[in-house]
């Protein structure tokens, strides 16, 4: 029988080596991707290739590794063969923008272009830009190498078919992607997640339940549920006349305000931002807060063997 010629690795760019930028390029590495990180700070390339290593050896990937190296600047990337530009930089619309137009110049036509913004519309970041027909969300979750969701997000000019190649892309990487449609402010995912919260924090506000119970109350009920199926495939199961019904009474009761709980606004008025500054809604000491993330990815790996069965296959 006569052996298809192996197609050549997609090459891909990531700007911004941080936290988040370091775990797509294992997503993309694991997929047999040949990603470029350009990051400037020359400690945090340092950490990359270790983290890279260590985060594909348990899936027995430690191989796909050496397709991931470091630049410090765009200037060194090999732009002719680029495929893919993935911004992982800041949150601050101005250096967003600069970037794209750099891209935008640098990056072949035939390149599409990703912003990983949690919360600035692509629409926005590709304002005024020459190709923002080829320009897109794509919003990974931390931590993004366990979390399998990835959302393609459409601009206003986005080309539809640009987004299914990401699609297409992103599911050979072992991740689970989903199309969002329409550019709104926190796209799918944070916006169901933010409506939930505005929930979760009223109740603390009213005093009708501590933040230990809503967090019992979420892990260890409907939040278990969800591992299942989501709200939808859920209220099949339980019966959409239950559901319906429910929602008649409870949704008139439900939360809308305008603004930030003010349990919320008070801890970030006395700089308790959670574990990065040693204490939230709870205190972390460095020991407690090095347990806790241990904790948390251990339990995203167990649920990732749970799932293992409904997730794409990683391309050989």
């Amino acid at each position: 029988m006569e052996t298809q010629p192996q197609r050549p690795p997609q090459q891909t760019v990531i700007v911004g080596g941080g936290t988040m930028g370091a775990d797509v390029a294992v997503v993309l590495a694991r997929g047999g991707h040949t990603v470029t990180v350009v990051e400037p700070h020359a400690d945090k390339r340092a950490r990359l290739a270790p983290h890279v290593s260590d985060c594909l050896a348990p899936q027995g990937l430690g191989a796909r590794a050496a397709g991931v190296t470091a630049v410090a600047s765009l200037d060194e990337v090999h732009w002719p063969a680029v495929q893919l530009v993935i911004e992982c930089i800041p949150e601050q619309l101005p250096a967003k923008q600069r970037l794209f137009a750099e891209l935008s110049r640098r990056a072949p036509a035939e390149a599409l272009l990703a912003s990983n913004s949690s919360s600035l519309p692509i629409s926005t970041i590709a304002q005024g830009l020459a190709g923002r027909q080829r320009m897109y969300g794509l919003h990974f979750f931390m931590p993004a190498h366990l979390v399998p969701l990835v959302e393609v997000v459409l601009g206003a000019n986005s080309d539809e078919a640009g987004a299914e190649r990401l699609m297409t892309l992103m599911r050979g990487c072992g991740s689970v992607p989903v199309l969002v449609r329409k550019d709104k402010p926190g796209f799918l995912a944070n916006r169901l997640q933010h409506a939930l919260a505005r929930e979760a924090f009223a109740l603390i506000d009213e005093g009708v339940a501590t933040p230990e119970d809503v967090d019992a109350a979420v892990r260890f009920g409907f939040g278990f549920r969800f591992l299942a199926a989501g709200p939808v495939l859920q209220r099949d199961h339980a019966g959409l006349d239950v559901h319906c019904a429910a929602a008649a009474t409870i949704y008139p009761t439900l939360a809308n305000a305008g603004e930030p709980a003010r349990v919320l606004r008070e801890q970030v008025q006395r700089g308790r931002l959670g574990i990065k500054s040693g204490g939230g809604f709870f205190d972390w000491p460095p020991e407690r807060a090095a347990a806790e993330r241990g904790r948390y990815d251990r339990l995203l790996r167990r649920g990732l063997e749970l799932l293992a069965d409904e997730l794409p296959p990683i391309k050989p």
